[in-house]
């Protein structure tokens, strides 16, 4: 997690790796957080998440997307890669029933940096940002590290004739 006061920044990515035993307390801290410090940008890499149960998909709509809707959010980044297909449906889900109560920007983007450089707006403070985050995280890899994860587009089964 990275806040960033000046910008209003809530930066956060998943750590627990596949172990969802933490995820709605998890989530629920971060909304509290988020409310507390007032977070007006907030950045959801979602690329190390594991697939959202539909159980976990149903406590999001009725626990945390209504605390969500009432952050003062101004803007919402989801890191999200193409080969994420269930999570990305389970967002646009979300999305789909609260669509109409969201006063809020949301963007999608590959991966976090490309987002972060959208929440920035030009702001100095995104080199530092960024710095801050190798620094604790490691280096974010390059797009066609994370591009070859990709599986193979499925092309459906061959026939004979």
């Amino acid at each position: 997690m990275q806040y960033d006061q000046d910008l209003g920044l809530l930066r956060v990515e998943w750590s627990s790796g596949q172990d969802m035993r933490t995820f709605r307390t998890g989530t629920g801290q971060l909304l509290a957080l988020a409310k507390e410090v007032k977070a007006r940008a907030i950045m959801l890499n979602m690329n190390s998440f594991p697939d959202i149960s539909v159980y976990d998909q149903v406590w999001l709509s009725t626990n945390w997307m209504p605390g969500l809707l009432e952050l003062p959010l101004e803007r919402l980044v989801l890191a999200i890669n193409r080969c994420r297909v269930h999570n990305q449906l389970a967002i646009d889900a979300l999305l789909a029933l609260f669509g109409p109560r969201i006063r809020f920007d949301i963007q999608f983007f590959l991966t976090a940096a490309p987002g972060l450089h959208w929440l920035c707006d030009g702001s100095g403070r995104l080199p530092a940002l960024l710095a801050e985050w190798n620094a604790v995280h490691g280096p974010t890899p390059p797009m066609e590290a994370l591009l070859a994860d990709l599986p193979p587009t499925y092309a459906g089964p061959s026939l004979s004739i």
